[in-house]
């Protein structure tokens, strides 16, 4: 085996690394053994130059095998095992909605979330804003929660592709987060070590995305099935709109509240129920549980009106700690903020287009979301009833209301909302929630 520097050199002169060099390094990663000087140097070599499909899927095999693989076939499921991944936005709460609806329709979602850092909320930030909530439950806990409920979503555990963690927090220092293999790499690796068996991707764009533009989110979409050809593992993807709040809130406890809002039928956000339906067809069509998107569609709507989707939520939560009566009395355990104020326009007018990473920035501002991953989340804050673009706001018709611990905080995301805000006195064009699909 060549010296860790010959390897280094390898991607540094744009040649393909061989399965034995991305082994030492994944190896490396995993067990400590490797310096951080020389993982942040191939780190960067790799950003520069790419992988071709090979390396890339031999990278993500690595670190799933890097740990813990769960292994379904002696669960006796009887169901296909599916997941989603979103690559992020504000008040993206579709994972909460998604897994108890594909539960309710007889697949089986083993979720390994994230939290949330920069502009973008955490699916895990979410669901730990419910009263003893176990996002770490362990292994044996997470199986028995997907075996009896259907659904369960989790973080990622120490023994799943541990070489991934260590690997993106020298990601995060280094500039390098933006690099398609090792993003692809990342996200399946930890897909592969929970053993799922389809995968869709709703992959983001606009201005509260990472993604600029339909071309660039397709690239990554096609690197990534790519990956998954080679891997054995199916993966369908939907690009789809960020370039405002998805849904009518914005903030960790608030966000739950809307989805029990969404499961039980008391309030649907069209664009948000759009996204939320798109997605659950395409892995009901993938996972084989329907025959065309039309019919998945169905089936999910099935199990939305039935109540057995807010069901299996409401299970979920209960199996891992939280409150057995969640949905029936989610006032009693939710964080609430003690100041509620709204969130004038600068102007009267129509909605005309919104800064999303900017919206994102004043709820880390007002606590509701971190820029270091040590930072601390207040989940009682955020913003409730925005506007969606379109619309008219005015006196009667505030951008938000604003939910903050003090009225200072209340005041300055006030202020930032009307900043990110663009206001006119014509409606803009109609975009699409769903851009593309393939």
């Amino acid at each position: 085996m060549a010296s860790f520097t010959d390897i280094i050199r390898t991607k540094r002169d744009a040649r393909a690394l061989s399965p034995g060099a991305i082994e030492a390094f994944v190896s490396g990663l995993a067990d400590g053994s490797l310096p951080t000087e020389q993982a942040a140097a191939l780190a960067m070599a790799i950003y520069l130059n790419g992988m071709d499909p090979i390396e890339s899927a031999a990278l993500t095999a690595a670190m799933a095998n890097s740990g813990t693989r769960i292994d379904w076939g002696g669960e006796a499921l009887g169901r296909p095992i599916l997941d989603k991944h979103s690559t992020g936005g504000v008040g993206d709460k579709v994972s909460l909605m998604l897994a108890p609806i594909l539960a309710a329709c007889g697949g089986a979602v083993p979720m390994i979330s994230g939290r949330g850092l920069g502009h973008t909320g955490g699916t895990l930030d979410k669901l730990s804003a419910i009263p003893g909530y176990d996002p770490f439950p362990g292994l044996d806990r997470f199986r028995a929660v997907v075996r009896e409920v259907g659904c369960a979503i989790i973080g990622q555990t120490g023994d799943l592709a541990p070489a991934d963690r260590r690997l993106y927090a020298i990601r995060d220092i280094t500039g390098t987060i933006e690099s398609t293999p090792l993003i692809t790499a990342s996200i399946l690796s930890k897909k592969l070590a929970a053993g799922v068996g389809a995968l869709v991707m709703d992959i983001k764009i606009g201005s509260g995305a990472f993604m600029p533009d339909v071309a660039a989110a397709e690239a990554l979409g096609r690197a990534m099935a790519a990956t998954g050809d080679a891997l054995g593992l199916p993966i369908r993807c939907l690009v789809t709109d960020m370039n405002e709040t998805l849904g009518s809130t914005a903030g960790n406890a608030i966000e739950v509240r809307e989805t029990i809002d969404y499961l039980t039928g008391a309030a649907r956000e069209p664009r948000l129920h759009a996204c939320v339906i798109a997605l659950a067809a395409e892995m009901l069509l993938v996972g084989g549980l329907a025959d065309s998107r039309a019919g998945g569609a169905a089936l999910a709507e099935a199990a939305l009106a039935s109540g057995a989707a807010a069901d299996r939520f409401a299970r979920m939560v209960a199996a891992l700690g939280g409150p057995a009566d969640l949905i029936e009395r989610p006032d009693a355990y939710l964080a609430t903020a003690p100041v509620v104020v709204a969130a004038p326009p600068a102007r009267a007018g129509i909605l005309r287009a919104v800064d999303g990473k900017a919206v994102g920035e004043a709820l880390i501002d007002l606590g509701g979301g971190r820029r270091r991953i040590e930072d601390a989340i207040d989940p009682a804050v955020g913003f409730v009833r925005v506007a969606p673009i379109g619309t008219s706001v005015g006196p009667d018709r505030p951008l938000a209301m604003i939910h903050a611990r003090t009225e200072t905080a209340a005041r300055e995301a006030a202020a930032a909302l009307a900043a990110a805000c663009a206001v006119g006195d014509t409606p803009p064009p109609e975009r699409p929630v769903v851009h593309s699909r393939f």
